[in-house]
């Protein structure tokens, strides 16, 4: 285990204290941290998503911004806007809040398709033009997005073909009765102004150095080939079962094998690996791909969602 995989280990330990209950949610961060890529998070209201990146953003050397998304919101209200200066009759671009290292979108589904797009957009091209001047983002760029999964009256949902720009669609539930009492006694000791953890914040150089040696970890030939035949299986199911050829309407582009493997790679280095065994890749299927699979009427008439077709799809596709 190398030095800097003990730096993220002692974050992962640090953030499991500080955001009680939310494992796997810590988890998909630091991966998407470390694969430099985007997440989506859905979970109901108080299941601290907005202070677990506040909380992540704290640790390391770098700036955030929570960006309310609301149906009145501007697509200049994301990246900024020229600003006439009347003193010397001249325009100024003003930075928009994303040009911050890391984004809380919060409810980014009450937001027009617009202001959704000029985000979106932002974050797969890590710039933003306004008028005839393009301006980059920052090098260490992360934005988190939540939905409200309780109440569609109002909402906008973000059309499929845009939440391929995730990395990961994340899923949280409320918290176990234990996790619950040690939350009571967090939030008693804040309101009583008693110190918290102390934590050495990484830099954003460690933070590169992570993610090279991510990329550097070992993934087989034979685990390779499993991830394509994975995704292939997801356009083209009828090759390990006929029945299965009603169900899907779009299978995953060629995203949901870059996102694999990114990711399992970064799983396995947060285990202190530096190779890649197959519960790393099973680890995270569900996050990659569960937003990246268009089901038929008939499957979801049957009851069928993505997780549970990913999870026919594992015992059909053999392991190498």
């Amino acid at each position: 285990m190398s030095e800097i995989q003990n730096v993220f280990l002692n974050l992962r330990e640090y953030m499991n204290n500080e955001i009680i209950g939310q494992k796997g949610l810590i988890d998909r961060m630091l991966i998407a941290l470390l694969s430099d890529g985007h997440l989506l998070v859905e979970g109901a209201p108080g299941l601290a998503k907005t202070k677990a990146i506040k909380k992540l953003a704290s640790a390391i050397e770098c700036d955030s911004h929570r960006i309310q998304f609301t149906p009145d919101l501007l697509p200049a209200d994301i990246t900024g806007s020229d600003v006439y200066r009347p003193e010397n009759g001249t325009f100024v671009f003003q930075k928009g809040p994303v040009f911050h290292n890391f984004i809380l979108a919060d409810e980014i589904n009450r937001a027009p398709a617009k202001v959704q797009s000029a985000l979106l957009e932002a974050m797969g091209e890590r710039q933003v033009t306004v008028g005839a001047t393009t301006y980059l983002l920052p090098e260490l760029f992360l934005v988190m997005a939540t939905q409200n999964p309780i109440e569609n009256e109002g909402t906008y949902p973000l059309p499929e073909a845009q939440l391929d720009r995730f990395l990961m669609y994340v899923k949280i539930g409320h918290p176990d009765a234990q996790a619950e009492h040690r939350i009571l006694q967090i939030v008693r000791g804040e309101a009583k102004k008693e110190e918290s953890i102390l934590f050495q914040k990484i830099t954003q150089k460690q933070v590169k150095i992570a993610r090279n040696e991510v990329l550097n970890v070992h993934l087989s030939d034979d685990l390779e080939n499993y991830i394509v035949q994975f995704i292939i299986a997801t356009r083209k199911p009828t090759t390990y079962d006929d029945a299965l050829n009603n169900y899907i309407e779009f299978g995953s582009s060629p995203r949901g094998t870059i996102a694999l493997d990114i990711c399992s790679k970064a799983h396995a280095w947060l285990e202190g690996r530096d190779y890649v065994m197959p519960s790393d890749i099973h680890a995270i299927l569900h996050d990659v791909l569960r937003h990246r699979i268009l089901l038929t009427y008939e499957a979801q008439a049957k009851g069928i969602t993505p997780d549970s077709f990913i999870d026919i799809l594992k015992q059909k596709v053999p392991l190498p």
